[in-house]
């Protein structure tokens, strides 16, 4: 059954389309969902959450084509992400001194695997991870950014910014590591 089709049963509110759908979508949100939280029973309840407020909607929901569907799903999953920060008021600005400026070499990225990156981005403040997240993978603007998370366009920027010092700096210190590890 294709994507259109599996939408207008679970309009219907057809239990196997939605399951379908959730074994279709799960494992790609619910890795979203843990780019945003380091728990990962907070994500598997925020991606319940969001399924949950996923089938409630889709009557309303008009079939475009299938990108825009996976779209939705996105932005439903992160504004299930966001709202669970601002609730355990976890999303907190960090101050300059917390990221210092440095340089990092360019292949620097390729000796590390994906899961290394993703646990390095986990280690991020929230509030640098989250403006990460949403800006760098997810392609929101600063002015989106700003308005989900309630901060002015600059504070989007900056925290952008630190984050990138941030991730640099433990990027770093990890391939340093790594280096000191594989010396005879």
């Amino acid at each position: 059954m294709n994507i259109e089709d599996l939408i207008h049963e679970a309009q219907k509110n057809c239990k196997a389309a939605e399951k379908c759908m959730f074994q279709m979508y799960a494992g790609k949100m619910l890795t979203l969902c843990r780019r945003y939280v380091k728990s990962p029973e907070d994500a598997e309840e925020l991606l319940g959450n969001g399924f949950l407020k996923l089938f409630q909607s889709i009557p309303s929901f008009r079939y475009e084509n299938d990108a825009a569907f996976y779209n939705w799903i996105k932005r439903i999953m992160i504004n299930e992400c966001l709202m669970f920060l601002r609730k355990k008021q976890a999303f907190k600005t960090v101050s300059e001194s917390e990221a210092e400026n440095c340089s990092m070499e360019e292949d620097l990225l390729d000796r590390l695997s994906t899961k290394q990156i993703f646990e390095l981005i986990l280690q991020l403040p929230v509030g640098y991870r989250t403006v990460f997240n949403l800006y760098e993978l997810e392609g929101f603007t600063h002015a989106e950014i700003a308005t989900s998370l309630g901060i002015s366009i600059g504070t989007s920027k900056s925290q952008l910014n630190k984050a990138k010092l941030l991730l640099q700096k433990k990027i770093q210190s990890t391939e340093a590591y790594y280096a000191k590890q594989q010396r005879p």
